[in-house]
């Protein structure tokens, strides 16, 4: 038993060993691009999810698009607290896994993963006593509550479950081990794709269908995500290596309060965009503009996950060498990696200001008005794609290198500090054009801000190496 319990040790050693080599010494730009291809495949995946389900949802009627669309300011917030416990944990454990402190970055990982699961499952009960203040809260009109309701009632039960599986994929990924990641996310998504077709099409058990199919997906992905911290050379979870204590959540806190913050304010911003969808809303069609700003939200992530995947494949590089003190690795591989997501976002802003009404019809061809607006936010939101490469490349670099405060303002810029004010004034003067062109003016002015914050961050890091 002790000899196989040595071998087991000395062949995580082996792997972590080989890892550590591949992450300091593999070329940057190869590396980047071979790290983004897991990531990349899993955010798409994902996000094809969404869209499909969108598409079942979007044809059962206008108000069932709307109810699904208000109910994803809730599953924003859960986003917000699975990627804050799993960036938190994740980079601190990509830092000490490139200074070989292995004892530290298990304890780390069992706290990241069990603390999101308790939060989760607090969270989930109280919801569902309070299932329909909460429905109201994020913007359900009374038209679309019920559905509301019926669609929120199984994501609040795996809300531990989906919490927790955000925190280990992080984990996972960051710390250099993107593919296993990438099979957790992928089984969850094709799942729930198969799920939906037997529940909504097959069984009519509309929205609720749809809702018990992410809540099975979710549950699938949690296991298969455990699973994979017990292979060979990955950070193992262990229960008695939970360390809830303030030292623990102060590091969590600086790696993943920008993405906390991010994701809160996204939350934040998504209600206040149902409310406003609602109240500017032309001639009382509320639930085809609430649809409307959804079914855009989820064609921008679509795009959007694609940069994300990038970002996300840069990141263990950029945690590995800067614990590792290779500066001049990490700003290689920051430049690189803000430059292939500018291209990106380029090409697919044009693309998809070009093919506009198309893309919306895809989800509900039945309804005129809601394909109109929903075209009208996308080419607003085209316009302004392109910029969002340097301000997200930035971002991820500061978080990764744990400069906490300017990594956590920039941020908050896109969807809160620029967002929520032009979300309020816009509209005033505008109407409901106000609303619709909220996100493009937001994202150009965070833009601007980053320009200067990314400037001072790459002298800085190619004076100290």
């Amino acid at each position: 038993m002790a000899h196989i319990r040595s071998h087991n040790i000395e062949d995580d050693e082996r792997k972590r060993d080989e890892r550590y080599t591949l992450m300091t010494q593999a070329p940057v730009k190869k590396l980047v691009l071979k790290m983004s291809g897991p990531t990349i495949v899993s955010m798409l995946v994902t996000s094809l999810y969404n869209i499909i389900d969108a598409a079942f949802v979007g044809h059962i009627s206008t108000e069932a698009a709307a109810a699904v669309g208000v109910s994803f300011a809730y599953m924003t917030f859960i986003n917000a607290f699975g990627f804050f416990f799993g960036h938190g944990s994740g980079n601190f454990i990509s830092q000490a896994l490139g200074a070989k402190n292995y004892s530290d970055a298990e304890k780390m990982a069992a706290t990241g993963f069990l603390s999101p699961f308790i939060l989760g499952a607090i969270t989930g009960i109280l919801g569902l006593i309070f299932i329909t203040p909460l429905s109201k809260a994020i913007g359900a009109t009374p038209d679309i509550l019920s559905l509301s309701n019926e669609y929120l009632f199984f994501i609040l039960i795996g809300t531990p479950f989906m919490m927790s599986a955000l925190a280990l994929n992080s984990q996972l990924r960051l710390q250099g081990n993107a593919n296993y990641a990438m099979i957790g996310i992928i089984s969850g998504a094709v799942l729930n794709i198969i799920l939906d077709s037997i529940f909504i099409l097959d069984m009519g058990m509309g929205v609720k269908g749809a809702s018990l199919a992410t809540f099975i997906s979710q549950i699938t992905s949690w296991l298969i995500l455990l699973t994979g911290t017990f292979r060979s050379g990955n950070v193992h979870i262990r229960l008695k290596n939970f360390s809830p204590n303030f030292a623990h959540y102060k590091k969590i806190l600086d790696g993943g309060l920008p993405s906390l913050c991010r994701q809160a304010l996204a939350c934040v911003a998504t209600i206040c965009l149902n409310h406003s969808a609602a109240i500017y809303a032309l001639d009382g069609n509320e639930a085809s503009t609430i649809a409307a700003f959804s079914i855009v939200s989820r064609c921008m992530m679509f795009a959007f996950s694609i940069v994300l995947g990038i970002g996300q494949g840069f990141q263990p590089i950029c945690g590995f060498n800067y614990g590792a003190k290779l500066y001049g690795r990490v700003r290689e591989s920051y430049t690189f990696t803000m430059s292939i997501m500018t291209l990106f976002l380029l090409i697919s802003g044009t693309l998809g200001y070009i093919f506009a009404p198309h893309i919306i019809s895809f989800f509900r061809s039945e309804d005129p008005e809601l394909i109109a607006i929903g075209s009208r936010v996308l080419r607003w939101q085209c316009i302004a794609f392109p910029l969002i490469g340097v301000s997200t490349s930035t971002n991820m670099l500061l978080q990764t290198i744990r400069k906490t405060l300017p990594a956590t303002i920039l941020s908050m810029c896109r969807q809160g500090i620029f967002f929520l004010p032009i979300l309020y004034i816009a509209p005033l003067f505008l109407g409901l054009k106000g609303v619709e062109m909220t996100q493009a003016i937001a994202d150009v002015m965070t833009f601007l801000l980053a320009i200067p914050i990314a400037i001072g961050v790459y002298r800085k890091l190619k004076i100290e190496s």
